[in-house]
């Protein structure tokens, strides 16, 4: 059973689900978004959780700077107001990014498959 009610949840729309699971995303941690696709069962739509991070930024709950790309790229960060907002955000919570990529990736990754499981 898992702690994190989305795949259950009445309203079905994927996006709606994803914003769910990142606002999950602890401070100060990163998840991809294939990650977060295979937590909702459709492992093969990481472009569509990407496309979902993108309609995000007029939602002020979700933390879409969260979310990379599975070796801990900013493959997203085209898609804030400025070049350097994504890393800016992570790095307020103690998250280095150098050159793009996320730095001490294997420890900031947050997996909602192990996390919110009970």
């Amino acid at each position: 059973m898992r702690i994190c009610t989305v795949k259950s949840a009445a309203n079905n729309d994927f996006f709606e689900q994803v914003y769910a699971v990142v606002r999950l995303i602890p401070h100060g941690r990163v998840t991809s978004y294939g990650a977060i696709a295979k937590y909702l069962g459709a492992a093969r739509s990481s472009r569509m959780v990407g496309w979902a991070m993108n309609a995000s930024h007029s939602l002020p709950d979700v933390p879409a700077h969260r979310v990379v790309n599975r070796q801990g790229l900013l493959t997203g960060k085209m898609h804030f107001s400025t070049p350097f907002e994504m890393q800016e955000r992570l790095k307020q919570e103690g998250v280095e990014v150098v050159n793009d990529q996320v730095q001490d990736f294997e420890h900031k990754f947050w997996d909602p498959q192990r996390e919110l499981e009970l």
